[in-house]
């Protein structure tokens, strides 16, 4: 195993994303004069009302190229503060920073690798992932500009994986094709993984001998320099990540969050990770790391989902009744969504579909989930918006978010025909029961106050034979 070694010559290699960065960026940035120029901007608004005001008075002091990266630099970590705690003096590229996993979905995935000690992590980008697979156990400060409790469930997440410092037995080879990748990947380790012993290839990882490794970890680009590949297209092939596991058994490839199902093989594990209600990325998970086919993850907490037992991507889905709404609504997780567990939450709630094309559930009983958000059910009725808008003002309902789901129509011109009037808010769902367009007056589980009390809904019918 090389480690630390260039084993392709310095130039531009397809399948980068962080062609938008010259190679001559690292270099400037991490300089005496480049370090000292981000401490001096840190803290500073250089958006685009400020920045050409900035700009002009810094050229005094430094080179124009230089101003221009740290000028570049101040954005991208200003941008990154959503995803990491220590973004303020870490270094991004802009592609880089788009595709990098947040160090708290990077944690959640580095979690299966906890008995590998020689891990690589393929086409590691500006280190989204480095620091966690290398074993980084200390709880990182709260998000900057984040909601308190997010913040305070972030740093209560780390608390519960913290075992002191990094995990020295561990050594991660992190591998791109990309210079300035490897250089702002080694800086955000020693800023993320103080102590950890990270290797940096510069390699095609196509060309890359595996022997010496017991883990790999990959995150294919999304991009070919400049230029956005198309849905679904990677560099390297998803074929050619897939393959990795008959070199090294114990694979991970993350992958966009749009994969379609049917492209894993069978044996292999598909997890769809969301946020909160933010769906985030997918995990596909070798046989040999796999305890499910699809697993639907809700972080910070890390509440999980999955289906039973280990199928092929053409498994049966588990029968679901089917019924009209009844007096609580549930809008299932985009990861639950995107699994194709929607099925197996109404099994495990006790609901049921209000259409077989649709993915809402319902419940007679308020449901507290991670996997939906619940709403109790104001008005349930065939849509028909003019009656729905009196309905409306009778509510008192002067504020309104509209979701509408298997059904056309621009929602911001429903809106205004709607004509809402009053000091309360709602959700108005727009959707279908039985093929038929059907519309709900919703308000939140949690909400303390409804603007009235809600008419007593059918009993769902039971399921026909």
């Amino acid at each position: 195993m090389i480690v630390g070694a260039n084993r392709r010559p310095a130039t531009s290699q397809p399948g980068s994303r962080h062609a938008d960065a010259p190679p001559s960026a690292a270099g400037l940035l991490r300089s005496a004069a480049g370090r000292e120029l981000l401490d001096r901007l840190a803290g500073q608004d250089v958006g685009p009302d400020r920045v050409l005001a900035v700009s002009r008075s810094l050229r005094a002091d430094y080179p124009p190229e230089l101003v221009a990266a740290a000028l570049t630099q101040q954005a991208l970590r200003f941008a990154a503060r959503a995803k990491f705690s220590r973004a303020d003096q870490m270094l991004f590229t802009r592609s880089g920073l788009e595709q990098a996993s947040s160090e708290l979905t990077a944690g959640h995935a580095a979690a299966r690798f906890a008995g590998a000690s020689v891990i690589a992590d393929l086409c590691c980008g500006i280190g989204g992932n480095l620091a966690a697979l290398a074993g980084a156990r200390t709880v990182p400060d709260p998000i900057i500009g984040a909601d308190p409790a997010d913040a305070a469930a972030t740093r209560n997440a780390a608390a519960r994986n913290a075992a002191g410092p990094a995990d020295l037995t561990r050594r991660v080879v992190a591998v791109d094709t990309d210079p300035t990748a490897l250089e702002f990947a080694r800086h955000n380790a020693s800023v993320c993984a103080p102590g950890s012993e990270a290797g940096f290839v510069r390699a095609d990882v196509r060309e890359l001998p595996l022997a010496g490794f017991d883990a790999v970890f990959i995150d294919p680009a999304r991009r070919d320099g400049q230029r956005r590949l198309p849905p679904g297209q990677y560099q390297p092939p998803l074929d050619w990540c897939l393959r990795l596991a008959g070199i090294i058994p114990l694979a991970a490839i993350k992958a966009a969050p749009g994969l379609d199902r049917a492209r894993v093989p069978a044996g292999w594990e598909t997890e769809f990770v969301a946020v909160g209600r933010e769906l985030k990325e997918a995990l596909l998970w070798s046989p040999a790391m796999a305890s499910a086919a699809r697993r639907a993850t809700v972080l910070p907490a890390g509440d999980t989902l999955a289906s039973s037992g280990i199928t092929g991507p053409g498994a049966p889905v588990p029968p679901v009744r089917l019924a009209p709404p009844g007096a609580y609504l549930l809008d299932p997780s985009p990861a639950v969504t995107r699994a194709g567990l929607v099925g197996d939450l109404a099994l495990m709630l006790d609901a049921w579909q209000i259409d077989p094309m649709i993915a809402f559930l319902s419940s007679g009983e308020p449901v507290r989930t991670p996997f939906a958000r619940t709403m109790a059910v104001l008005e349930s009725a065939p849509w028909h918006e003019k009656r729905f808008g009196r309905r409306l003002r009778e509510l008192g309902i002067g504020a309104a978010d509209i979701r509408r789901r298997g059904l056309a129509g621009d929602v911001q011109q429903i809106h205004r025909r709607l004509d809402l009037r009053g000091d309360h808010s709602a959700t108005i769902v727009i959707t279908r029961v039985d093929n038929r367009p059907w519309g709900l007056i919703c308000t939140p589980l949690s909400e303390p106050s409804k603007p009235s009390e809600p008419s007593k809904p059918p009993e769902p019918p039971e399921p026909s034979d």
